[in-house]
């Protein structure tokens, strides 16, 4: 895919730095401020050569140092203010950029974290977008300040020579196909290294969320080789940006070489013809010429090494950008039937594919849940169970049929709404870095009381008060990344407890009970049969001790609904549910 012009290229990021326009003005005008200082260092020497030597010496001595003095100063308040300026407005739009990503990582469609992995996702918000207005800041400094820089250097020359200036003048296409050959190659190479990256992150985050496996199986030397692989092409990657980069710079040189070489050649055939060329044919006048053509090599260098930290920085937010513009938002209605549903559920001939090539996970399901219902969902691992309730909160979208909430199609629904509705707890706790009442009142609005009354009663319903109660700072405490240092039991009724304190009128179980020993086991699930009473709920277990008291059991196999109804009816029929029954009950 070719590179699109760098106009199109800025165009894409200036919304994000709508807001820091007054940044950017501030710097171009110091920088045009500082670029005008640059010509007033060979027009001294020209003054100093011409007309400050010898006795007719037409200004006082303690003027020179006052004036240089004083252009340095300028010139560093200036660079100074561009400097500032510039990151100032960089990293407002970064915010900016920043904020919408985070957004959308929030209301994406769910697709979005099965095509990335979470290093990914993290290294481009977090990491990418950073570098990439940092390298952009100096760049655009670079480029603004020493392209006036040129500008007013050049103006210079042509009032002094215009005929040795033309010289001069070869430098600039020059240079600029020297940068156009030179950005495109970083541009290629710039993708692949952020590729690289993420393979490079993506080992590193799996081996440190299973390191217990890693050790247990002796897996670290395959890991350190494959970790050493990962690095060692992203070491030539950078190796390579490093040598394209590198070229620049000298080979700009060189065309500076060539052309100086031409005026001092031409000067002097000048100076040979009676000084009627012009002002450059008096030695102030000469040196004042080469000195100002000498300045313009330093900002032609910058400019062309100012190419990587370019490229490298559009590269890094047009990442960003991408992931803002290519992951779709979840697309929902906007109808809210109820803000609180009965929970009657229903499926018609849903079918669902995670991709085209491979076998249904789910095939022609027709289901009907009544609201209050409690329906267990039983079958071996790989039946369908998982992706059936995924399908309700629509973490997934069914590739046929449809599913109904209280009469009214999901996907009429609001999104947000609809999810008002249900309630999770599953085999996978997430719990988050935040007190022990943040995470039981997950979702609270921001701004608004927590009501610690009712959590107090969610951890009380869950078997957990006492010991949340015995920790350092009580309800307070923070539980620290993702509650590790909480045992698996603790932590499932800590999940527990947040579905006790959304009250939804749906509740999905999702092998709710599955960290529990046998005593906390019974005491939870008396908790949650107090809670299930009025609610419709769907239960996902593999241990049926905990479905005993289900009002249906629905038994699935490869993506199908192959038997259903109550517990003591389908093992009197010794059908899959029976058979599931004496294989864990077999004395």
């Amino acid at each position: 895919m070719p590179t699109p012009p760098l106009q199109d290229r800025l165009k894409r990021i200036a919304p994000y730095f709508r807001a820091s326009r007054l940044g950017f003005v501030v710097a171009i005008a110091a920088a045009a401020t500082a670029a005008a200082t640059e010509p007033m260092l060979p027009a001294l020497l020209k003054t100093l050569l011409d007309r400050g030597f010898g006795a007719a010496r037409s200004f006082p001595l303690w003027l020179v140092p006052v004036v240089i003095i004083g252009l340095y100063v300028l010139r560093g308040l200036a660079a100074f203010l561009a400097q500032y300026a510039l990151a100032w407005a960089a990293n407002r739009g970064v915010l900016s950029l920043r904020d919408t990503m985070f957004a959308r990582l929030l209301d994406a469609a769910p697709a979005l974290f099965t095509q990335h992995s979470a290093s990914s996702l993290t290294n481009t918000l977090v990491y990418e977008v950073q570098a990439g207005a940092t390298w952009l800041v100096q760049a655009l400094l670079v480029i603004v300040r020493d392209a006036l820089t040129i500008v007013a250097l050049f103006g210079y020359l042509l009032w002094l020579n215009w005929k040795l200036t033309l010289f001069v003048a070869l430098l600039a296409p020059a240079v600029a196909l020297v940068m156009r050959v030179v950005s495109r190659r970083l541009d290629r190479l710039t993708r692949a290294h952020q590729a690289a990256t993420d393979e490079l992150a993506y080992v590193v985050e799996e081996n440190v969320l299973a390191w217990r496996i890693v050790r247990l199986h002796g897996a670290a030397p395959v890991q350190s080789q494959r970790f050493n692989t990962h690095s060692q092409r992203l070491r030539r990657l950078m190796v390579k940006s490093a040598a394209a980069a590198a070229t620049s710079s000298p080979v700009t040189q060189l065309i500076a070489a060539i052309a100086l070489s031409c005026v001092v050649v031409m000067a002097l055939w000048q100076s040979g013809d009676g000084g009627a060329n012009g002002a450059a044919t008096t030695v102030g006048g000469f040196a004042a010429f080469i000195a100002a053509m000498l300045m313009l090599v330093a900002p032609l260098k910058h400019l062309s090494d100012s190419t990587g930290p370019l490229t490298r920085g559009l590269a890094a937010l047009e990442r960003g950008i991408d992931l803002v513009e290519r992951s779709p938002q979840e697309q929902g209605g906007g109808f809210v039937p109820s803000e609180r549903v009965r929970g009657a559920i229903e499926l018609r001939a849903v079918a669902l594919s995670y991709r085209n090539d491979a076998a249904p996970a789910l095939s022609d399901l027709n289901l009907t849940i009544a609201a209050g219902e409690t329906v267990a969902l039983v079958g071996p691992s790989g039946a369908g169970k998982t992706s059936l309730v995924n399908l309700l909160p629509r973490f997934l979208e069914p590739t046929q049929g449809e599913l109904c909430l209280d009469g009214v199609p999901l996907r009429e629904w609001r999104i947000d709404a609809l999810r008002r509705q249900f309630a999770l707890v599953s085999q996978d706790v997430v719990l988050f870095n935040d007190t022990v009442t943040a995470n039981v009142a997950l979702g609270q609005v921001e701004g608004t009381a927590i009501d610690r009354e009712r959590v107090l009663a969610a951890l009380r319903s869950a078997h957990l008060l006492e010991f949340v109660l015995a920790l350092p700072q009580g309800l307070d405490t923070v539980l620290g990344h993702n509650a590790n240092q909480l045992s698996g039991g603790q932590r499932q009724r800590l999940a527990i407890a947040r579905a006790i304190y959304k009250d939804a009128p749906v509740l999905i179980l999702d092998e709710a009970t599955s960290a529990l020993d046998s005593e906390s086991e019974r005491a939870v699930q008396d908790a949650l049969e107090v809670l299930m009473r009025g609610r419709t709920t769907l239960v996902i277990a593999h241990r049926l001790s905990t479905i005993e008291h289900a009002d249906r059991v629905v038994a699935m196999d490869q993506g199908r609904i192959v038997e259903q109804g109550s517990p003591a009816e389908l093992l009197s029929r010794g059908g899959l549910y029976a058979r599931l029954h004496a294989m864990q009950f077999r004395s």
